[in-house]
């Protein structure tokens, strides 16, 4: 219907796709924000020399289970506050006039 009144594509993508597609965007967001955080930690498993990865590798390695645990309970908090950041993103957004 957009290419009968003659819009152009760059129209028709911000003002149909675009919009009809954020919640789409937002959630893969919330998915790959666990996922990041996994690729990240297995990279630091195999050939980093600090990062929360290695103090879980290294505490495995010298039975020190505080030291695997806390970095564990450290990643599930920084999984969950941006998780929350990009809850608020998806609120703010659809809470906008432009996708009312």
């Amino acid at each position: 219907m957009a290419k009968t009144f003659k819009a152009n594509k760059m129209q028709i993508l911000t003002k149909i796709v675009l919009p009809a597609n954020i919640s789409t965007f937002i959630n893969s967001l919330k998915v790959n924000i666990g996922l990041s955080l996994v690729g990240v930690i297995s990279g630091e498993f195999l050939v980093s020399k600090a990062g929360l990865g290695y103090l879980i590798v290294y505490g495995g390695q010298v039975f020190k289970l505080d030291l695997v645990m806390t970095s564990v309970i450290i990643l599930g908090i920084v999984a969950g506050i941006m998780y929350g950041i990009v809850v608020l993103l998806e609120k703010a957004i659809l809470n906008s006039k432009k996708f009312k």
